[in-house]
């Protein structure tokens, strides 16, 4: 196992950043969560001078690729290389800094999965074993969990998935679902042996406790220890590597026809291969990154995915025995877009391709917004009116309108020339002993992966400069004390350049402007924090505008494109008429026990959003039913309502709650649902036929 490195011993930094799914385009909550924070860490190692890879690549395999792929009549691969290319050019634009942005559907990377699949196996980490799966007779082939859907024992919702009830989040095993239907066929699918080989994620439990909870408690973020403790303490279970489908890293066994690597085992492996290909491009070799000691391994991604790379890849590496382990994971929580949920399929997002077509220029803004913003204790929210607001006051009132002024007084009063040092007051020391401290400062809040402070501290040193301007009103002394004023005017030549240094990781591209005007070959971390970066006598250039106001007009084009969306879709969702199901026998209907039934109780299930815990007077006895309606109803409001209980549903425990019956309901407009009841008041327990 890896011991912890630390800043002493770190001779390379290898740095990772979530592949992102490649169905569709990137949009914010991407890059909140992970590529803006990656890429300021990996720029900010790069300008202390430290051997680093920043690696990227697209995440092609998985059952969502062959389900659109089958949608637009067309094949997996053409649907990855779209959105691959897509990705990557987005990205590029936008300037995320990968050293490699690869993809899983590479050769390299089928050779690179394979072979560690194959390591496993040899040394025994591995375990065999045949179940039963869902199969779909009339497509003959088995059935990944996704190509399943039925109703969810918990919440009633009828499209629930075969690991997940999205209406309830529940996870679930697609043995769970009630009316089960292949996404294939339609048709009922049926049981059928498999085989398949599996990861004994328990033979890992002492180390994880060691690894984790022991070393790591105090420097992960409490949200990633939080979720990988409770993972841990709940103990693990075998995990299968394998599944049957013809799309992604073929099983590398001459018996294992059809069966290909699970998407979770593959992925992580991606992060090698694309290593493994930046050596090829770059000469260096790729393995001291992945498998020396004093290499620290960096893992930035989003909640969803800090059990895979916290527990499940750790344990995949330890298993294999050459590699290092992740020094951290930073993971963020999610960001929500005009307080809803950012969805892909309801398109309430906002994508970067089109961000870039629509605010051509303004890379930084966003990345400045995304990370004053990131969700990094807590799910944070995204409005328009806050881009335009810290775009306009903050970018455009202090940083740009401190270096604009600073320049154009510049040339008026000395030629475009760094005017020298007449004489430094109290005050000007002052603003120097401040200067010293912000490079110190804000590389401590990034080496500990606090990104909005980091960015808060840049901006101090704007503010210092822009304070110090208006406060010392040079433009008003000149005629009188020309000599003050080429003090001044030093003094905030100087901060300008190390704004330029110091807000490089953030602000790529508004660095190397800022640099450029200053006729100033690019500076490195450690070279920042003095007075005198720029001498007397250097001729810096014109100013150009580093930042321009948003107006209102296009503020309201992205809320008006935004809500039309949404308006479109609640209208398309009214039309849809779900179709009818399979015929059934008046004999399957009978088996049915319907009664009436009243609830006496509701509370909120917790640590749950949408679970309800109801006590419902059946007529025959008192019971207790979870019930997914909280996202639809209040507890309060709900008591003393008459409903119609499926009353002969065995028993479930649901989070820890045995749960007896299910309780009618319809899902309307909006995806609101609402009870089937009688008219009337009936007497508890009446049955309904």
């Amino acid at each position: 196992m890896s011991s912890s490195v630390t800043s002493k011993n770190i001779k390379r930094y290898t740095v990772t950043s979530a592949l992102p799914y490649a169905n569709g385009p990137v949009h914010i909550g991407h890059l909140a969560g992970v590529y803006v924070p990656a890429d300021i860490y990996a720029r900010f190692l790069r300008l202390k001078n430290r051997d680093v890879v920043f690696i990227g690549g697209s995440d092609e395999h998985g059952v969502p690729i062959t389900i659109k792929a089958r949608h637009e009549n067309t094949t997996p691969q053409a649907v990855v290389d779209r959105f691959h290319e897509m990705i990557k050019d987005s990205f590029e634009k936008f300037g995320i800094s990968f050293d490699v942005y690869s993809r899983t559907s590479a050769p390299i990377h089928h050779e690179t999965a394979a072979a560690f699949f194959r390591k496993l196996l040899e040394k025994g980490k591995l375990k065999e074993k045949e179940n039963e799966q869902f199969f779909d007779e009339a497509n003959q082939q088995f059935l990944a969990d996704r190509y399943i859907t039925g109703t969810c024992p918990h919440c009633n919702h009828d499209k629930a998935y075969g690991d997940q009830c999205e209406n309830c989040g529940t996870s679930l095993s697609p043995a769970e679902l009630i009316n089960p239907q292949s996404v294939l066929s339609g048709h009922k699918p049926v049981m059928r042996k498999t085989k398949h080989w599996y990861l004994p994620l328990q033979d890992y439990e002492d180390m994880l406790k060691e690894w984790i909870l022991e070393g790591h408690k105090h420097d992960w973020k409490s949200n990633v220890y939080g979720q990988c403790k409770s993972w841990i303490d709940q103990g693990l279970q075998p995990r299968a590597v394998t599944r049957d489908l013809d799309w992604g890293v073929k099983v590398p066994l001459d018996d294992a026809p059809g069966k290909v690597l699970y998407v979770w085992f593959d992925a992580p492996i991606g992060y090698i291969s694309a290593t493994r290909e930046w050596s090829e491009k770059s000469g260096k070799d790729w393995e001291p990154y992945w498998k020396d000691e004093q290499s620290k391994l960096v893992h930035f991604i989003g909640k969803d995915n800090i059990v895979f790379h916290c527990i499940i890849f750790p344990s995949m590496l330890h298993a294999e025995g050459s590699y290092i382990l992740p020094e951290n994971v930073p993971a963020n929580e999610f960001l929500n877009l005009e307080g809803d949920k950012i969805s892909t399929s309801r398109n309430w997002a906002v994508w970067l391709h089109e961000y870039l077509e629509e605010f051509p220029g303004k890379q930084d803004v966003l990345r400045y917004v995304l990370c004053a913003a990131a969700p990094e204790t807590k799910d944070n929210d995204f409005t328009w009116k806050d881009f335009q607001s810290r775009n306009n006051s903050e970018l455009v009132a202090i940083f740009g309108n401190f270096v604009n002024r600073t320049l154009v007084l510049t040339h008026k009063y000395f030629d475009g020339k760094v005017p020298a040092v007449d004489n430094l007051t109290d005050s000007d020391n002052q603003v120097l002993e401040q200067i010293a401290r912000y490079p110190q400062t804000i590389a401590r809040s990034l080496e500990n992966y606090r990104f909005r402070e980091s960015l808060s501290e840049m901006m101090g040193l704007a503010r210092l400069g822009n304070k110090y301007l208006t406060d010392s009103e040079p433009w008003k002394i000149f005629k009188q004390q020309p000599e003050r004023v080429k003090t001044i005017l030093n003094v905030c030549l100087q901060i300008c350049a190390n704004l330029a240094v110091l807000s490089g990781p953030f602000l790529p591209f508004t660095s190397q402007k800022l640099f450029k005007m200053l006729n100033l070959e690019t500076l490195l971390w450690d070279q920042a924090g003095t007075g005198d970066l720029l001498a007397a006598g250097h001729a810096i250039n014109k100013a150009e505008l580093l930042f321009e106001k948003i107006d209102d007009a296009q503020i309201k084009a992205q809320t008006d494109k935004l809500y039309s969306t949404r308006i479109a879709n609640e209208e398309q969702q009214q039309e849809a008429v779900e179709p009818l199901k399979e015929d059934i026998t008046f004999e399957d209907f009978a088996k049915l026990d319907l009664r009436t039934a009243t609830i006496v109780h509701a509370e909120k299930v917790p640590k749950t959003k949408k679970l309800l815990k109801l006590t419902l007077e059946t007529g025959n006895d008192q019971r207790t039913v979870v019930s997914g309606i909280a996202g639809s109803y209040n507890p309060e409001d709900i008591t003393g309502r008459q409903v119609i209980l499926l009353a002969n549903l065995k028993p479930k425990k649901i989070k820890g709650i045995e749960s007896h019956g299910m309780i009618l309901m319809a899902t309307g407009n909006k995806g609101k649902l609402s009870f089937v009841q009688p008219d009337d008041k009936l007497p508890d327990g009446g049955v309904v036929s």
